[in-house]
């Protein structure tokens, strides 16, 4: 398989997949690499095997649940993937406990949106700028340019948090409420994760700030 249809495939950079490609063939990957061929994994190379308890096993499958259930089709479809690799290394009487339904968790009815998930997620991994038309508590449109940091799954409403550069300060934006998005391949100069610490910083609690008015 070639490395753009690998970098496609895991919604990453060539960059990446070539990182990623290196590490495995340090860990002893048998994979061969050619110009216009693509990468060929040849047979042999076995990871070492995972081990978890009941209460684990549980864990993850409420995790699941939860994800499948409670935010966008791309993340569900990831986290049902993420199950089946460990459901095959696995061994059978884990997997009799991986299959058990005995815990339940219920579907969300979030807030309608048209916003994609799935880019706004990629916008938070290359620190994309977001420009947003957003209706505040009057309806009222406005336009801002966000920085967005964190995306969150509150009851039933879908949160995008982030700098906003018209107020100069932390906000979070009910996707809702956002009337059209352009996703900036423009990158913010600071640090996501260190933008979340001193969002998380704050003497008042971030997720009380619910909308950019």
């Amino acid at each position: 398989m070639s490395g753009g249809a690998l970098a496609r495939e895991l919604d990453v950079s060539l960059r990446t997949i070539r990182r990623d490609i290196a590490t495995l063939q340090a860990m002893g990957a048998d994979i061969d690499g050619e110009p216009g061929v693509g990468y060929i994994l040849r047979p042999g190379f076995v990871l070492p095997p995972l081990s978890f308890t009941e209460e684990e096993i549980q864990a993850l499958v409420v995790g699941a649940q939860w994800v499948s259930r409670q935010t966008d089709e791309a993340l569900a479809r990831a986290v049902q993937n993420a199950l089946a690799k460990i459901h095959g290394v696995l061994s059978p009487d884990m997997r009799r406990a991986l299959d058990d339904s005995a815990l339940f968790v219920s579907r969300s009815q979030a807030a309608a949106s048209g916003v994609d998930l799935a880019r706004v997620r990629r916008a938070l991994r290359e620190q994309w700028k977001m420009r947003i038309t957003y209706a505040d508590e009057d309806d009222t449109p406005m336009d801002r340019t966000l920085w967005p940091i964190m995306l969150g799954f509150i009851e039933n409403q879908r949160f995008i948090a982030g700098w906003c550069e018209l107020t100069s300060d932390f906000r979070l934006f009910r996707t809702d409420r956002i009337l059209k998005v352009d996703f900036l391949e423009e990158r913010y100069a600071r640090n996501r994760r260190q933008l979340v610490k001193e969002w998380r910083a704050r003497d008042e609690h971030p997720c009380r700030r619910t909308d950019c008015s």
